[in-house]
């Protein structure tokens, strides 16, 4: 065997691409900042992924009484989390193919009594969502969309501060001049979680002496939306940044964006399913929420969402499909947990063990683990099943590496991937490295979310 094949060398994609590749890197790149500028929140993510594959000639399940190979159905819960189906050649009992990631992203979220007035000026209060540096979300613009449940049933859609003309909102800092006790202070506490108010107006309502600027903003808003004060009790609001996907750097090899943990992932498996027309196994693109706080409730991974989703399927292929027939399914099933990683940063390389971290244009990056410390709360792949998706990289000439999130003892980070181990699948992240993960303002490379679809039309085709 030659030296070189003895070697494993790491290679960059943009190294490798051709004229063709990288008009079809750059192309792709377009069309996935287009979605992100849609799908700022779980819900609007929701609507978007919904309204794209119905366009595709996928159905709602419901309106399927029998289902045959090639079929295309669309399953969806809570108006939050979908699953959609390409029905293979084989039956259940062979197992699926499952790609599953996740819509949710750090944000903040309006409290139920969110509304005030203090010293002339209007502010909401907030309860940060997810995993962040609060002081990342200070003197920034930011839009404001969600929904409001009014107690009559009707559901107000609210969108403000992405369109050209609108109005944004910011939490306000304290001016350097002033801030030598906040500057003596650790990162983490020179601002609390109560201090995120979001400033919203200062204009108050003519004739009135006391609180006249809420009662003011309570005015525009019942004009505007029909809502009232107890409204924002039955209401699902979210403050997340103004800005749109931009284009990074003097090559605009990079996209910018608020979100791309995990909508990179999203929308590369969305592409992917779209573009998979009679798979050998049922082929299944999971979108999910709540994996930023721990997957927990009816729309997150713990819930039972894909086993539903699943027997959905299952009854429609064989009236006797049962709980049993299910788990045998997963038993033979495999799947990628579709999920971001850290990639090298040049300005932190410290945290990062570069002999197992991922580099921005080295490709998609498979993650064995993730976990913290002693592996907790990972899922740790087999050796059996990375071989089996190093065997269809390279078969479809993608370039990949591995990755790892952070040196040993430094800190770790968790997936959807141990929970879908759990249902008996065979199971590893695979996902694309980012820089300033969890930012309002994340980066990836253009060549790594083009190898990342590749990776998983080829994992679906499989």
């Amino acid at each position: 065997m030659k030296q070189e094949e003895l070697l494993y060398t790491r290679k960059n994609v943009w190294s490798q691409a051709d004229a063709g590749m990288l008009q079809e890197i750059l192309s792709f790149a377009e069309d996935y900042k287009r979605f992100l500028n849609s799908a700022k929140t779980e819900r609007s993510c929701f609507k978007s992924l919904v309204n794209i594959a119905l366009g595709q000639g996928f159905r709602p399940i419901a309106e399927v009484r029998q289902l045959r190979p090639g079929d295309r159905v669309l399953i969806t819960g809570h108006n939050k989390v979908l699953a959609l189906a390409v029905i293979g050649q084989e039956g259940l009992d062979k197992g699926i193919t499952l790609i599953g990631s996740h819509t949710d992203v750090p944000r903040l979220d309006l409290k139920p009594n969110p509304l005030y007035e203090e010293q002339g000026l209007a502010l909401f209060k907030t309860h940060y969502y997810g995993g962040i540096k609060k002081y990342q979300w200070v003197a920034i613009p930011l839009a404001l969309q969600g929904v409001v449940c009014k107690a009559n049933g009707q559901v107000v859609e609210v969108s403000i501060g992405d369109r050209p003309g609108d109005p944004v909102f910011t939490i306000t800092d304290l001016l350097p001049h002033l801030a030598k006790d906040q500057m003596v202070k650790k990162v983490t506490e020179f601002l609390e979680g109560e201090q995120l108010n979001l400033l919203i107006g200062g204009i108050p309502l003519k004739g009135e002496k006391e609180q006249g600027v809420k009662k003011n903003i309570l005015q525009l808003l019942h004009k505007n939306y029909g809502i009232t004060e107890e409204d924002f009790i039955s209401a699902e609001l979210e403050a997340v940044p103004a800005w749109p996907a931009y284009d990074i750097g003097f090559d605009r090899s990079l996209v910018g964006a608020y979100g791309q943990d995990d909508r990179v992932c999203v929308y590369t498996s969305l592409r992917a399913i779209l573009e998979t027309v009679l798979p050998k196994r049922t082929a299944v693109a999971l979108f999910i929420d709540k994996e930023e706080i721990g997957s927990t409730g009816n729309t997150g991974m713990n819930g039972r969402f894909l086993q539903n989703a699943v027997v959905e399927i299952g009854c429609r292929l064989n009236p006797q499909y049962n709980e049993l027939a299910l788990y045998r399914t997963f038993a033979r099933s495999l799947a990628i947990s579709a999920d971001v990683t850290a990639g090298v940063d040049p300005n932190f390389e410290g945290v990062l063990e570069k002999n197992n971290a991922a580099k921005i244009g080295g490709g998609v990056v498979v993650t064995k683990y993730t976990g913290a410390k002693g592996k907790y709360h990972t899922n740790d792949a087999s050796a059996e099943f990375i071989a089996y998706l190093r065997k269809l990289l390279h078969e479809h000439k993608i370039t990949w590496q591995t990755g790892e999130l952070g040196k040993v003892d430094q800190g770790g980070g968790g997936t959807i991937a141990h929970i879908i181990a759990e249902l008996g699948f065979e199971v590893i992240d695979c996902g694309v490295p980012l820089l300033s993960m969890h930012a309002p303002l994340e980066v990836a490379s253009k060549a790594d979310i083009y190898e990342c679809y590749r990776t998983y039309k080829a994992f679906f085709g499989a």
